[in-house]
């Protein structure tokens, strides 16, 4: 049975429109690394890991998007991926996605919520 993980991560006026953002929760095998995509009031949180290698997204903090703010973009093999659903639409893992994390608002903070297996 997994039990579940919730992280407050900020209040969804702090990130800019459109962005992304990174948190990091644990240390070592319960460390979590996510990314924070907001478009307008819509915001959606997914795994910080690119489906081709699994190494993070960004190479400098917070840089995620590509130059026209559109796409997330993996900074190691240049993968673009889309900010709704996080499909990947150019690169080497085009048609592959980022692991969506369930996510809601409450009270104008951006909630994310993991399901963890215990061990």
């Amino acid at each position: 049975m997994s039990e579940a993980a919730e992280f407050r991560l900020c209040p969804l006026e702090e990130m800019p429109d459109p962005g992304a953002r990174g948190f990091e929760f644990g240390e070592g095998r319960e460390r979590t690394e996510l990314v924070a995509v907001r478009a307008g009031a819509d915001a959606a949180v997914f795994i910080n890991a690119c489906p081709h290698q699994g190494t993070p997204l960004e190479t400098f903090p917070d840089r995620f998007l590509t130059r026209c703010g559109t796409r997330l973009l993996c900074s190691t093999h240049g993968a673009e991926f889309r900010l709704e659903d996080g499909l990947c639409v150019k690169g080497p893992c085009k048609g592959k996605s980022l692991q969506k994390v369930d996510s809601r608002l409450e009270k104008g903070i951006l909630i994310a919520r993991l399901d963890r297996d215990p061990d």
